[in-house]
């Protein structure tokens, strides 16, 4: 009896962490404290976990340790940069007379092991400009590239994965 009421004690503690993070959303994208606005915000806050918490990974709450937001804070300056550097590449590749494209679907392989950690490294590649992130099976993601470099898994997987792997495992394993 005892582990149920640890269990469900756990389970209120996520739900309320869930709807505070729901509801610091809400004040981030209103940015005002209207007295409407904050009722209308903990109602879709509410229901947003009401209705869609089993949606969310069980271990999320786990994100929000010291040591995981220090690499979190350090990865979204990173990504930005590496987002900021593809744009310069993709400009200089449309404005190129030659338009120098050599586009393919390349296979590579991920050390991640967490769908979390997964999917973050897939979005992360999607939102590179001249990457797109089409599938993943397992260890393995298949991602359009606009000019191949390398064809072979392990080249790939140094060109495209590493430079956000690294600094996800820290993250989210």
């Amino acid at each position: 009896m005892e582990s149920i009421e640890k269990s469900t004690g756990f389970k209120f503690r996520v739900r309320l962490f869930e709807f505070l993070l729901m509801f610091l959303i809400w004040l981030a994208l209103t940015w005002t404290i209207d007295p409407l606005t904050l009722i209308v915000g903990v109602i879709v806050a509410a229901g947003v976990v009401l209705f869609l918490s089993d949606l969310f990974p069980p271990n999320m709450v786990l994100l929000f340790t010291p040591r995981r937001l220090f690499w979190l804070l350090v990865y979204i300056p990173y990504f930005l940069y590496c987002v900021f550097k593809a744009n310069l590449d993709v400009l200089y590749r449309v404005l190129h007379p030659d338009l120098p494209i050599n586009p393919g679907i390349v296979k590579v392989r991920t050390a991640l092991t967490t769908d979390l950690a997964k999917t973050f490294l897939a979005n992360s590649i999607t939102l590179t400009p001249g990457t797109l992130t089409v599938d993943i099976e397992g260890e393995y993601l298949y991602i359009h590239w606009i000019n191949v470099l390398a064809k072979d898994i392990e080249g790939a997987t140094i060109i495209i994965v590493n430079k956000f792997e690294n600094i996800l495992r820290r993250i989210f394993e």
